[in-house]
């Protein structure tokens, strides 16, 4: 295929002889890639897009004959991966997907942060704040996830910041949006909102060497604000991660901040989801520690000054229990009942905690009232 681009997303190199045997089968042309290594990194995509049925051209569900858990539905096709200018600098996981810095590194060493360190981290979350503000502020009953991806996508790059992809480039998108059952890592496509939603955004950024990472749930409309479930579950989850933050300074265990959110989340009839947890942030994207968010956790170590890191709980109205869709990577409750996160990239300084990520005067969504039942 002398001549031919490779297939593989962002790669520029020239496709060589080797065809998806699958699209070979479907009678797909023109999947040639440039090497295996090229084609395993793409496999995920490539599936997802290429070896469905596309409807001339028109919408449609990659998954027609899975058992959804609840209501929310991928409707594909993705959009084209959105470039990001070779002037900005990029993460060592940019080009390969895979982290390297990352997996060198000791789980039982936490990296502290000295001044020019901690001021960096400030900067890069004060842009993820702006980012996630932008894109919240598109949130609507009739846009779609897809919209809000490119919106995300542009305002990283007009801050010279690279959009830190879904899982390290398996799915080719800046912005991870879990509405409704999604627990975490929804893959933004061309479903549209509907008023009664909630959604949460997902937002993560390299600047300067270092990486930020935040998110919150919002109301997609005013019938969302009405539905006591709905408000129960985003309001006590928005509270449980405040709770946690309230305790943060040098020598509080990091076995604390699960007991404080399972008790929160218990005492509203609430489930944590244990699966997921926070982490360490800095020069790289996850480092050590891991951060549970339930109680009687075996997490080993406690605060110090000059630790970054994240706490981000995720609970659920039903079971704790969830599943994935066929994609291998959008994440739901197992039986479908509404899931809400939130999520913030804290500094612990001598005397406390600084809040990195936090919300401004103006930021979109923000805490509603309880209904009183």
């Amino acid at each position: 295929m002398s001549g031919s681009k490779c297939c593989g997303t962002d790669c520029d190199n020239e496709a060589g002889s080797l065809q998806c045997p699958t699209c070979l089968k479907l009678g797909v042309k023109g999947s040639y890639f440039c090497s295996q290594d090229c084609f395993k990194k793409n496999w995920a995509t490539h599936k997802a897009t290429m070896h469905k049925p596309q409807n001339s051209g028109g919408l449609y569900n990659p998954f027609p004959s899975y058992p959804y858990t609840g209501s929310v539905r991928p409707v594909y096709p993705l959009s084209p991966r959105r470039s990001v200018p070779k002037t900005i600098r990029h993460p060592d996981w940019a080009e390969s997907g895979i982290p390297k810095g990352e997996m060198r590194l000791s789980r039982s060493k936490w990296e502290l942060l000295d001044a020019k360190g901690q001021e960096a981290m400030r900067k890069v979350c004060r842009l993820a704040r702006e980012v996630l503000d932008i894109t919240a502020a598109a949130v609507k009953p009739g846009v779609t996830t897809d919209y809000l991806d490119e919106i995300c996508h542009n305002a990283c790059v007009e801050r010279e910041a690279y959009p830190s992809p879904l899982n390290y480039n398996h799915f080719p998108k800046s912005l991870c949006t879990s509405p409704n059952e999604v627990v975490c890592h929804g893959i933004p496509d061309q479903r549209i909102l509907l008023d009664g939603d909630i959604i949460n955004l997902d937002i993560s950024l390299y600047h300067g060497g270092y990486h930020a990472d935040l998110n919150e749930t919002y109301y997609v409309g005013d019938k969302a604000k009405a539905d006591l479930d709905s408000v129960k579950l985003v309001e006590t989850t928005r509270q449980a991660l405040d709770m946690a933050i309230e305790i943060i300074k040098p020598g509080v265990p990091i076995r604390e901040f699960g007991k404080i959110i399972e008790n929160h989340a218990s005492s509203r009839g609430l489930v944590v989801i244990k699966t997921w947890g926070g982490h360490g942030i800095n020069t790289e994207f996850h480092p050590p520690p891991w951060i549970p968010h339930y109680g009687k956790n075996k997490a080993v170590g406690s605060c110090k000054p000059g630790m970054t890191f994240t706490i981000e709980p995720i609970l659920a109205l039903g079971s704790n229990r969830e599943k994935y869709w066929p994609d291998d990577w959008t994440n739901v409750t197992v039986d479908g009942k509404r899931a809400a996160q939130f999520e913030h990239t804290l500094l612990v300084t001598d005397t406390g905690v600084e809040v990195l990520t936090a919300r401004l005067e103006n930021s979109p969504g923000g805490p509603t009232p309880i209904p009183e039942v």
